[in-house]
């Protein structure tokens, strides 16, 4: 049994082979070809076709050789990517004659549709294609061309790199010792080891056919990467919009393979993802939301991604949930996730505030911005935002515990119901989120990163800040441990900490110990001193989405932020002292 078991099924024959094709979702809807790669089958798409047939008519084949596909004999010579073509063509004109699909590849099946997308005898039958995993043999052969001709250090660099990756290639070449190990010991492994190092879920990988596939799959090597590396085609342009989606993580691709990719592919939008090789099996929710957003794209007429801003490739299309989104930091970040293209659940107490920040992202580029309100101190409130964005938003890509309050006087001013007040929000509001949205990703399989706003004053004593230094000083701490449970899942957590920002939390800070009138003053002289500083929020939220891509553990913000960890670190005794000065309040 299998994930495809209710989908139609038809035989296409070309060319002395017989192809499995499986088809779901409704005939008379775009349609979506999916091509696999080595060692695989067509089910290796299954979670991603079911996801898509829904707003497509989605359509996957056996490659030649592989799955319940016939293999051509003899099988030197019978994997070409000339006669790859004519099955594709084959499939396409039985699963949607005079319509043009939309094609997406990984690994191999993405190396043959660069070849589909790029030859003249195709143009018309393609409307859009999305690589993963998988280059133009004919780029790769002049982008080693180009190093080869100009060898700078840094070139040289790059390809000793692609050549460590590309380890497995010069194995597959070798005659017989592939298909013995395929029909092996490396056989009956396989499924383990993808579960151990690439984090396929175990239990769903399909496994009937892989010796079989593995064994003749080695030709589509033997016969086509020699050949055109050393003769790549000088007019492999390609004839359709492309999406190309890089895994950051790929063992066996280099991201510098597509560095001039735009020569060859003038209508090119680029996505990268934190993940490994087999992506269509690890994360098929983002891999079905980006290939829905660009075929729909692709029909309207608009096939270039419509967000602009730095980051882009790497958070179009993804769900962020920012708290404390109804102004400071909290706002500025929304907007720095909307203009790289993401949707934005903006959250805060202030219902007007959420809505206003929801409604700008949107005209900031967030294809999608929704408002919500909720106090994040209360738990029960917090389980049913949980439950209603997973419901009607879909899983958080990117959690934002942003939410906190400021609070000062010395510890004997601070009451206990000083410390509740602002242990509620600063700390159990983090906790509530991590505990509800983190529990979320880790459930779904696929990732995801959280980041929680702690403080410079996480690791600076203050006299003046007991209470929200200890506040901060625990979501820093369990940020940190929170990281190290999550590693395994692929779910990155950051602690930012900035020091000194242009926001309105000074103006709402309580001050213990002293009446409303001084209350007020010291609220006023305080904002007075932070603009002056006047170090803006959107620095601060610039380093958050620089934190989520480079997967950064702690990240104080400010000058003054970045020195007190440093001070923090090697020189713990000269910020104990400075903890004794009082402050000029």
């Amino acid at each position: 049994m299998t994930v495809l078991d209710g989908a139609r099924e038809r035989w296409v024959r070309t060319g002395g082979v017989e192809l499995c094709v499986a088809e779901l979702g409704d005939p008379h809807r775009p349609t979506v070809v999916l091509v696999h790669g080595y060692p695989d089958s067509k089910e290796v798409w299954s979670e991603v076709a079911t996801r898509l047939a829904d707003r497509f008519h989605v359509v996957l084949y056996d490659v030649r050789g592989h799955g319940r596909s016939t293999a051509p004999s003899p099988l030197r010579g019978g994997f070409t990517l000339d006669k790859l073509t004519d099955d594709f063509l084959a499939v396409a004109d039985a699963v949607s004659p005079g319509r043009p699909v939309h094609l997406v590849g990984h690994d191999w099946g993405s190396v043959q549709s660069w070849e589909f997308v790029t030859v003249k005898r195709t143009e018309g039958r393609i409307a859009s294609f999305t690589s993963m995993s998988g280059p133009s043999l004919d780029h790769f052969g002049h982008w080693i061309n180009r190093r080869l001709r100009r060898p700078t250090p840094r070139r040289v660099g790059q390809l000793l790199g692609q050549g460590a990756k590309s380890w497995y290639v010069y194995l597959l070449h070798t005659p017989v010792l592939p298909e013995l190990a395929w029909r092996g010991p490396l056989g009956k492994r396989w499924p383990g080891i993808l579960r151990r190092i690439e984090k396929v879920p175990g239990g769903d990988y399909p496994t009937p056919s892989l010796p079989s596939d593995a064994a003749h799959g080695a030709w589509l090597y033997r016969d086509n990467v020699r050949p055109r590396l050393r003769r790549p085609r000088d007019d492999a342009y390609a004839h359709a919009p492309v999406q190309l989606i890089t895994p950051l993580g790929d063992a066996f691709l280099s991201e510098r393979l597509y560095d001039e990719l735009e020569l060859w592919a003038p209508r090119l939008t680029r996505r990268t993802l934190p993940a490994k090789h087999w992506v269509p099996r690890t994360r098929p929710d983002r891999l079905a939301d980006w290939i829905t957003e660009f075929v729909t794209a692709v029909d309207a007429g608009r096939p270039e991604a419509a967000a602009s801003g730095k980051y882009a490739d790497r958070f179009g299309g993804q769900l962020v949930l920012v708290t404390g989104a109804g102004n400071g930091i909290g706002r500025a970040t929304a907007f720095a996730f909307a203009e790289a293209g993401a949707r934005v659940v903006a959250v805060d107490r202030d219902a007007e505030a959420a809505a206003r920040t929801a409604e700008l992202s949107r005209l900031i580029g967030a294809p999608a911005a929704w408002a919500e309100t909720v106090d994040v101190s209360d738990e029960q409130a917090m389980e049913k935002l949980a439950d209603k964005v997973a419901a009607e938003y879909g899983v958080v890509d990117v959690l934002v515990n942003n939410a906190g309050i400021g609070m000062s006087g010395s510890f004997f001013d601070t009451t206990p119901e000083d410390w509740k007040k602002v242990l509620d929000v600063n700390l159990w509001g983090v906790i509530h989120g991590c505990r509800l949205f983190g529990r979320q990703m880790a459930e779904r399989g696929q990732g995801g990163h959280i980041v929680n706003t702690a403080s410079a004053a996480a690791f600076q004593p203050s006299r003046a800040l007991p209470a929200y230094s200890t506040s901060k000083a625990a979501v820093l701490m369990l940020s940190e441990c929170l990281r190290a449970e999550l590693a395994g899942q692929e779910i990155g957590v950051t602690a930012v900490c900035p020091g000194l920002v242009n926001t309105n939390i000074t103006s709402t800070a309580h001050f213990a110990g002293v009446d409303a009138d001084e209350e007020i003053r010291r609220q006023r002289r305080t904002a007075r001193l932070y603009g002056l500083r006047n170090y803006p929020p959107e620095k601060v939220a610039n380093a958050v989405l620089e934190a989520v891509v480079r997967n950064r553990a702690v990240v104080p913000v400010t000058p003054e932020a970045r020195g007190a960890h440093l001070l923090s670190r090697f020189v713990p005794g000269a910020l104990r002292r400075l903890a004794r000065v009082k402050p000029p309040l």
